[in-house]
């Protein structure tokens, strides 16, 4: 599956635009790396358990966008974009979405 955030694949043609298609996740940490991670916010600096949670929950849910994008027959996805928002303390929703295109190679 071909993933892309513009709105065109080079050297293919669009032969047909299948709909909208998206994966969501909210994901949170336990509450152990939620301590630790408020004690990072005193000292500063990267606070990985909450990064490794957001690339965690990204991953999910473009694996649930692509699964739906590919029970639609789908060849690729254009105009992938990613949007997150935080839900509560702790805890994140990420939403990945796109259109779900079929394609064919471009010969000359």
């Amino acid at each position: 599956m071909k993933l892309v955030n513009i709105d065109y694949l080079p050297n293919e043609e669009i032969t047909e635009v299948l709909g909208l298609v998206k994966g969501q996740v909210v994901q949170s940490k336990n509450i152990g790396r939620d301590f630790m991670a408020g004690l990072k916010t005193i000292v500063g600096g990267e606070i990985v358990g909450y990064t490794e949670m957001i690339a965690t929950a990204r991953s999910i849910a473009t694996k649930r966008m692509v699964d739906e994008a590919e029970s639609l027959g789908a060849d690729a996805i254009i105009n992938v974009r990613y949007g997150s928002s935080a839900v509560m303390g702790g805890a994140a929703e990420i939403i990945a979405y796109g259109t779900a295109v079929k394609t064919k190679k471009i010969t000359k």
